[in-house]
């Protein structure tokens, strides 16, 4: 009998999707004014070549991080021992100095004028009074403020020596062999403890198994999230269209062929079948695709709100180099643009938008479950993983936080002798547009599996 189920489980895995074009969702995004057909339209024609173009520079593709933090909710036995786990951090000559700089990487240029060897000497020890009084206020700008109450995500500390830089062009998102039962306690963490989910109520796939569970199940679960309120609805959507989305990723990074001369990675039509074939997941691959294009309009929405922040004549993309990183803010702010230019975006006002005292702590509570969600992190036991759960988690953290903070970023000083109330460090900026960056290309890839999904007819 077992080999009867496991010969039509196979069959069922493996046979063409013939007739069936089950990647190719339409139509209008549930609670959102927008449509699929329009989002890619967007992405994959006008957006995506120049964001992975900016993605390239030297800014955003050095990552500082620490990779070494103890799982605060369980003990990780051991860290994944495959090859493709590791995670190569980099040299110092690797990193630009004003990146690898605490001051660069903060500052104006003018705030890195070095004093020569007497005035060194003379104020040892002592506040540097060289500096102008414009750059003393750019330095007070940049001073690290306490926003934790902003923060839906756990920023590491840049200044423990656990943390390092990572050149994430050379540790690409793919798939390592990370699997099986590890790799699903994260995300049966993230979604039965941190998605308001109470535990009679069970989500439609059985955790670690190809078995799906019955019809009345998925129906309860749905009716559970269709009585939810917006707010705890949208959080749900987005975690699940993070998972999709790196799910495509592995899918379309996958290891094909691994033999002694060579290692050959591609698109594994099989592996993504099976998180996203109709017939496969018991209906449930087209909603998990349709909430990957409700996390790309949150971000979305998130970058052309962080326009203004990002137009502060203060505000430099700094690496050492003046008219690259000048070139490269150009580039990013034509890009903030062309977001903000988007027909259909996403509107936060519906969120939180009832009784304030209410709205404040149901705002307070998705804070607090995202911010565990980002904790989980550090209990991923690939390293490779880790690296870029933590830096996903981290960006969708920021973009919520941007979202959430709309007011302040509008109303952020002309001047320079004001203090803003609303800042990003380089961690978070990084993040922020990495993260959208594996979201857009979630997108692009789709089309391509639609591609070979269309050859295999």
């Amino acid at each position: 009998m077992k080999l009867l189920f496991l010969l039509l489980f196979l069959l069922q895995v493996f046979r063409p999707a013939q007739g069936r074009c089950f990647c190719q969702v339409t139509g209008d995004l549930d609670d959102c004014a927008c449509d699929v057909e329009t989002i890619d339209r967007f992405n994959n024609n006008q957006l995506f070549n120049k964001l992975q173009t900016l993605l390239e520079s030297d800014y955003f593709r050095f990552y500082k991080v620490n990779l070494n933090k103890a799982c605060p909710f369980w003990t990780v036995r051991s860290h994944c021992g495959l090859r493709d786990c590791a995670v190569k951090p980099c040299s110092d000559n690797e990193v630009p100095e004003g990146i690898r700089s605490s001051s660069h990487s903060k500052y104006s240029a003018e705030a890195n004028e070095q004093l020569d060897e007497c005035e060194q000497a003379e104020h040892l020890g002592a506040v540097d009074v060289s500096l102008s009084n414009e750059t003393r206020e750019a330095l007070l700008k940049w001073s690290k403020h306490d926003d934790e109450a902003q923060r839906f995500c756990v920023v590491d500390d840049e200044a423990s020596p656990d943390s390092q830089y990572v050149d994430l062009l050379l540790n690409p998102e793919r798939f390592t062999g990370y699997k099986g039962p590890e790799a699903w306690q994260i995300w049966n963490s993230i979604y039965e403890e941190n998605c308001f989910k109470p535990f009679s109520i069970k989500r439609p796939l059985i955790p670690n198994s190809y078995q799906s569970s019955s019809g009345s199940e998925a129906r309860t679960f749905y009716s559970w999230l269709e009585g939810q309120c917006v707010e705890k609805r949208a959080f749900y959507r987005l975690i699940s269209g993070l998972h999709a989305s790196i799910n495509i990723h592995l899918s379309a990074r996958y290891l094909l062929d691994d033999s002694w001369f060579q290692r050959k990675w591609g698109h594994n039509v099989s592996e993504f079948r099976q998180h996203f074939d109709s017939e496969l997941t018991s209906g449930e691959g087209p909603k998990r695709l349709r909430n990957l294009y409700f996390l790309y309009l949150i971000e979305l929405r998130a970058l052309a709100k962080a326009l203004p922040f990002f137009q502060q004549p203060s505000f430099k993309l700094y690496t050492g180099r003046p008219e690259e990183d000048q070139n490269h803010k150009q580039l990013l702010l034509d890009l903030l643009q062309l977001a903000r230019s988007f027909p259909l975006h996403f509107d936060e006002t519906s969120l939180f938008a009832g009784n304030k005292k209410e709205a404040a702590k149901l705002k307070e509570d998705i804070r607090l479950a995202f911010l565990n969600i980002s904790r989980i992190m550090d209990c991923v036991g690939c390293f490779k993983c880790r690296l870029w759960g933590k830096l996903q988690t981290q960006g969708l953290g920021t973009a919520l936080k941007v979202l959430f903070s709309a007011q302040q970023i509008e109303a952020l000083p002309k001047s320079s002798n004001q203090r803003p109330s609303f800042q990003l460090s380089r961690q978070e900026i990084v993040s922020l547009l990495n993260a959208f960056g594996r979201i857009s290309t979630s997108i692009r890839e789709l089309e391509n599996f639609r591609s070979l999904l269309a050859e295999k007819r």
